[in-house]
């Protein structure tokens, strides 16, 4: 840890959670979140059933929602690898659907891809290249008819773009594609961006006519396109250019692409799914530039919908946008002085994620809600629990007014981390669930420790044989399950998370899910027996553990009494004395490091029991009523 890193600590527990104040929690984050239309059609897809993909895309057709329509077929060319029975008997049944035929003409695209990968050329194998350029050269016949029975769609001019990038077609090639493709939508936002991937420095082009391209694109394009957000795209591509690629400084046209991108961003409302794209990439340079406070703005207009591009350039997706959000916040929370107040929040309003996208979190411990409270006294957080079945309990957050800071310490979600704690030292596991509209997952916790975890995505492919044994195994063995295979079966289906959610859980031998989860937030307030179990400070949670009764539920703690005015005066008095002995001792070379530090300490303690008994001094505008 770096030294400063350590002198700051203290600035990050005060201030970061008021800096991330409107961001969404990480589990409410999505990875290119389909729009509702879309998640039927995906869904369908997976269970083998292509009419809603069929009715969706005729519906783009017929009214030209072409930018739309991109983004619906790249999704089902990607879901058609992973299930390709669906798209199969679609073009058995309708050989010369349109529609069909490009989903089909972009799947080569992405089983090309699939086979390269996104490394660069030096890291591919001679054996990837050659079935890479043989998967293209496959789909020349079915971009054609694609093109043929749909001649108004732009959308096969740019997989004839992608595939003439990947063949490594010559400019003049490059250039007819461009031409036809703008013929029919001069600002098709999906043309563009893999005309600009083809001009890049990394393929056959350079920065200067990467950036020539873009900016000339926005110039020409209409008010709210995204195609003004394109020469950002460009700088992305600029930043994580290898040494041998760089050239001329390009810093002044960065700057002006971000300006660009920020008016067209504000253009858009706070969690609107269209500007998720461009939004990203903002997020992204402006971390890269150290512009924090511009970042958190970024993130904090992109709501849950992170998206693949360009995130993956990095790693995995999902998980490199959430490290860039957090280390904003870090960041930011390391410039604002201790003392200060920390910043407020724009007044937005409610975010989106508070109502529907908000996750929905319980925890399904394997024993008594006594033994649970007890385990759970020094957790950091205020949960509720209830009983479930005999032998079981169900546990969920309850939401504090002000976190606590020993949980500004513990990961992003606080029952995770509750679980974390309170499973510590103990025999039995916890499964904590989480739900969100898009996505639904577990993690399981034993002895204070992370077994596993799964998530299933309405859109995401079945997860590695491999992957999902490993997984099924491990909570075999916690739940003592002596065959693995039916939860394997399980953690790889597709298509509805909540229901293979509940699946598992019924797998695991545990009680169901209780009613209303994936509704409301706190859900277990009507169960019988749901009892509070209040947060408590580290020294009070541990003199509770020791003294409370075993089979006796811990009573909440007690309020804390107001302080007369002699214990203000006196700790006043002392703070000042310290403060200014402390001063004295480190201004005075005579005095050692020992004393100085000493009389510091001490100024430090009588400042945070007096910030502490401001904080809970309660406010009233009518006196106190006299005693009888």
């Amino acid at each position: 840890m770096r030294l400063t890193t350590l002198f700051t600590l203290p600035r990050v527990l005060r201030h970061s959670d008021a800096i991330g104040a409107g961001l969404p929690p990480d589990e409410a984050v999505v990875l290119d979140a389909p729009d509702p239309s879309l998640r039927v059609a995906l869904a369908a897809a997976a269970a083998g059933d292509h009419a809603p993909a069929a009715e969706l895309l005729a519906l783009t057709r017929e009214h030209a929602q072409w930018e739309r329509r991109d983004t619906c077929v790249t999704r089902l060319a990607r879901a058609s690898l992973h299930h390709p029975g669906w798209l199969d008997s679609w073009l058995e049944e309708s050989p010369e659907d349109p529609d069909a035929v490009l989903v089909k003409a972009d799947q080569y695209i992405c089983q090309a891809w699939q086979i390269r990968t996104g490394a660069r050329a030096k890291h591919i194998e001679a054996d990837q290249f050659r079935a890479f350029h043989a998967v293209l050269r496959d789909s020349v016949p079915v971009i054609s008819a694609a093109a043929e029975l749909n001649p108004d769609d732009p959308v096969p001019w740019r997989v004839a773009l992608t595939q003439a990038r990947g063949i490594q077609a010559p400019r003049d090639v490059f250039d007819t594609y461009l031409a036809e493709a703008n013929a029919r939508d001069p600002h098709h936002e999906g043309c563009h961006t893999q005309a600009l991937q083809y001009l890049c420095g990394k393929w056959y082009g350079s920065h200067e006519e990467m950036f020539a391209f873009a900016e000339r694109a926005a110039d020409q394009a209409p008010p709210g396109s995204r195609l003004h957000a394109l020469p950002l795209q460009a700088v992305v591509e600029y930043l994580i250019a290898d040494e041998e690629t760089s050239g001329p400084d390009h810093t002044a046209r960065a700057e002006a692409a971000v300006t660009r991108a920020q008016a067209l961003s504000d253009s858009y409302a706070p969690g609107d799914r269209e500007a998720a794209g461009f939004r990203n990439h903002l997020a992204l340079v402006l971390w890269s530039m150290n512009r924090y406070e511009e970042a958190l703005t970024a993130f904090r207009s992109i709501g849950v919908h992170a998206t693949t591009f360009p995130w993956t350039y990095f790693g995995e997706p999902r998980a490199e946008f959430l490290e860039a959000r957090s280390d904003t916040r870090v960041e930011l929370a390391m410039k604002v002085p201790f003392f200060r107040p920390s910043p407020e929040p724009p007044a937005t309003g409610a975010p989106e994620w508070e109502g529907e996208l908000a996750p929905r979190s319980v925890a399904i411990a394997s024993t008594g809600p006594t033994e649970v409270a007890h385990a759970a006294l020094i957790c950091g957080h205020s949960l509720r629990t209830a009983p479930a079945g005999s032998h079981h309990t169900y546990v969920e957050i309850v939401p504090d007014p002000v976190r606590g800071k020993r949980a500004a310490l513990l990961p992003e979600d606080p029952l995770t981390s509750a679980a974390d704690n309170f499973t510590t030292a103990e025999e039995w596991p916890a499964l904590v669930l989480h739900r969100t509209p898009e996505r639904s997952s577990f993690t399981l916790l034993h002895r204070g420790r992370k077994v596993t975890d799964h998530t299933w995505e309405t859109a995401a492919p079945a997860t590695d044989h491999a992957e999902a044994g490993a997984t099924a195994a491990a909570l075999a063995r916690v739940y003592k399950l002596t065959d693995p295979r039916p939860l394997a079966h399980i953690l790889r289906a597709t298509g509805d998370p909540a229901r293979h959610q509940g699946e598992l859980v019924a797998a695991l031998g545990l009680p169901p899910l209780p009613a209303g989860y994936g509704g409301e937030q706190e859900i277990l307030t009507a169960l019988p027996g749901a009892r509070v179990l209040a947060r408590r400070g580290f020294l009070a949670g541990m003199r509770d553990t020791m003294t409370t009764k075993d089979g006796v539920h811990p009573e909440a703690p007690a309020p804390d009494e107001p302080h007369p005015a002699r214990w203000w005066v006196l700790r006043t008095a002392g703070l000042l004395f310290f403060s200014a002995a402390a001063v004295y001792a480190w201004w005075t070379p005579d005095i050692g490091w020992f004393r100085s530090t000493a009389s510091t300490a001490v100024a430090l303690y009588f400042a945070a029991k007096l910030l502490r008994a401001r904080r809970r001094r309660p406010v009233s505008s009518s006196p106190p009523p006299e005693a009888s």
